[in-house]
């Protein structure tokens, strides 16, 4: 099976699940009064804490990047992809992890753990909440059901990010198919772009909202998709490209550390442009020594980053049953956040390697047994979009099969 993972975007998708997992871990223990701020000022501990879902923002963005460029290698353009096709391979990549990450956490709920009970203001919604907590996670609305219940299962909570992916996974291939011509999609596209800051703007001042509405992340997921796009056209040279990718990681980074607060309409539209050219710039860029070895460790981050996403706030909720807050002293804040990231990437590894990736397989392997002949999707020539396979490749063949956790 070739490796078409793209090791810059690893690196980025490592980056942004290790803002994710702070700013949780901080917001169960206050990271910021650990001994680091005896180095940093309090200020900046905050801001580097509990920024974190800014790496969701740059989550959206790599999202519609690869989705987009994956339509392409497949189906060898937008308007040719094939909707039923393209449903079956998310529902068999990302639905096995995710039901059992919520029968763990429905497990563990009923065993009367608080974090994962449902719980608002102090009331127990009670066991039956369950049902529709779940099914609101795999109908793609558990954003719109925590807008309307407030936050009510704390290891739960998070998966509204999942319900975002999902509802564009669900419309984008047929946005793509009805419109079939460019101008179309650049008006949606537009669209989006303009919806996005605007409807974040409206709700500023709710996060249930500003963060978690579809609408309030539809722009970002446009960024990726119009930078996969731009990516199988643009000719530019290795150092130009390195030049770029630098500049607007950096300009990430300063996005980041101005903060959410103030800048709830228009920071995540900065950080969306700011990704999207990061993702042109390195989406034909050879691994140079530096992303390969010292990169290592958060490329491996990212590419588990779905199963880190899943399981770290499992792992983070049964450590607020053993260490509550109050018990939480200084000197251990930082040894724990140690074995909070070990904990999480060791059950991330064992979820893909034991049972994500070989059921993803199994599932693909019986749905392309069940396809006829005249199902065989057509593919692009290998100088139409980066990473494609080559003409003579067919969807059965090992070398025009993705590997699983890349799409």
């Amino acid at each position: 099976m070739t490796d078409q993972r793209n090791v810059h975007i690893d690196i980025l998708r490592g980056i942004s699940i290790v803002l994710v997992m702070l700013l949780h871990y901080s917001l169960a223990y206050r990271l910021h009064g650990s001994p680091l701020n005896e180095w940093i000022p309090v200020q900046t501990l905050r801001t580097i804490f509990f920024n974190g879902n800014y790496g969701v923002s740059v989550f959206f963005v790599i999202s519609g990047f690869l989705i987009t460029t994956n339509i392409l290698r497949r189906y060898g353009s937008l308007a040719d992809t094939d909707v039923l096709h393209f449903y079956k391979l998310r529902l068999f990549r990302l639905y096995p992890s995710v039901v059992l990450a919520l029968l763990v956490i429905t497990a563990l709920g009923l065993a009367g753990l608080p974090s994962f009970s449902n719980i608002v203001h102090g009331k127990n919604l009670g066991s039956g909440f369950f049902l529709v907590a779940n099914v609101s996670v795999l109908t793609f609305w558990h954003n719109l059901l925590m807008e309307s219940v407030g936050y009510f299962n704390y290891a739960m909570n998070i998966y509204w990010s999942l319900s975002v992916e999902e509802v564009f996974y669900l419309v984008y291939p047929l946005v793509l198919v009805f419109a079939r011509r460019r101008w179309p999609l650049v008006v949606v596209g537009c669209l989006g772009l303009i919806v996005g800051p605007a409807y974040r703007w409206i709700y500023r001042s709710d996060e249930l909202f500003f963060m978690y509405g579809n609408l309030a992340c539809v722009d970002m997921l446009v960024y990726g998709c119009a930078a996969a796009v731009a990516a199988g056209s643009v000719q530019w040279g290795n150092g130009y490209r390195r030049i770029l990718a630098w500049l607007f990681l950096g300009a990430m980074g300063w996005i980041y550390m101005r903060g959410i607060d103030g800048n709830e309409a228009f920071g995540a539209t900065q950080m969306g442009v700011a990704a999207a050219i990061f993702l042109v710039a390195v989406s034909k860029l050879p691994a140079g020594a530096l992303a390969t070895r010292v990169g290592g460790p958060l490329r491996w981050l990212g590419s588990h980053s779905y199963e880190l996403y899943l399981f770290h706030i499992v792992v983070l909720g049964l450590m607020q049953q053993v260490i509550p807050r109050a018990a939480m002293d200084a000197g251990r804040k930082l040894p724990m956040l140690g074995v909070y990231f070990l904990v999480s990437a060791l059950i991330a590894w064992a979820v893909a390697r034991w049972y994500g990736n070989p059921l993803n397989r199994w599932l693909r392997t019986i749905s392309a047994a069940g396809s006829k002949p005249s199902t065989i999707h057509r593919l692009p020539a290998a100088s139409h979009v980066p990473g494609a396979v080559r003409p003579g490749d067919r969807p059965g063949s090992a070398s025009a099969r993705p590997a699983p956790s890349s799409d």
